[in-house]
């Protein structure tokens, strides 16, 4: 067993939480506002017809846009409301419960690995911290060859970049781009977010 994620002790602590947070997006979509940033990003540095792990896709926003960019997305996230909130949202990827901690797609009958994986939307943040290195060796294991992860968060979430890098190589991953926004800016010292594009060392 795994320590349990910062996002289920919060979900425990308030089972409104999942809801309030599903309906925020949707309240967001509904409104307009441009929610596929993250999503555009990946889609540009994906080979047409690309197989995506969506590591921690919540609603399902960011694969649910790669699905009907042509991609072969599947969506892994620990809380099943989110997954349910993906199912109705975003049909066409498949969507799965699951801890990132124990990722193991080959036992669930997915047995490529990946072209691209993607954590967007500070899905590093909500690990627990003892889980942290694990989950992105996890993820390192279901990438093809040449395959890369891409992972966002910001800072002040008691997760500071160094320890990020360090959990990074420990993990057995290197780096190829650091920016500081899904915009393509780059990323310096004084950067308030992380956008790492990191490959197998």
């Amino acid at each position: 067993m795994v320590e349990t994620s910062i996002w289920m002790q919060k979900v425990e602590a308030d089972p409104g939480h999942s809801q309030w947070y599903i309906e925020r997006f949707r309240a967001m979509a509904s409104a307009g506002d441009d929610l596929a940033g993250e999503a555009r990003f990946v889609d540009a540095m994906a080979p047409r017809g690309a197989r995506i792990l969506d590591a921690g896709c919540g609603p399902g926003r960011v694969g649910g846009y790669l699905a009907s960019a042509g991609h072969q997305v599947v969506g892994v996230d620990v809380d099943p409301a989110l997954i349910a909130a993906a199912e109705q949202d975003h049909p066409g990827p498949r969507w799965l419960v699951g801890d990132l901690a124990e990722l193991d797609l080959p036992a669930r009958g997915i047995a490529d690995p990946f072209d691209i994986v993607v954590s967007a939307g500070n899905v590093m943040t909500f690990l627990a911290p003892s889980t942290r290195i694990r989950v992105l060796a996890r993820l390192r294991a279901h990438l093809a060859d040449d395959g890369r992860a891409v992972i966002g968060f910001g800072a002040g979430r008691d997760y500071e970049f160094s320890q990020f890098f360090d959990d990074v190589a420990a993990a057995g991953l290197t780096p190829d781009l650091l920016l500081s926004a899904w915009d393509v800016r780059p990323f310096t010292d004084d950067s308030d977010f992380l956008v790492a594009l990191l490959r197998s060392a």
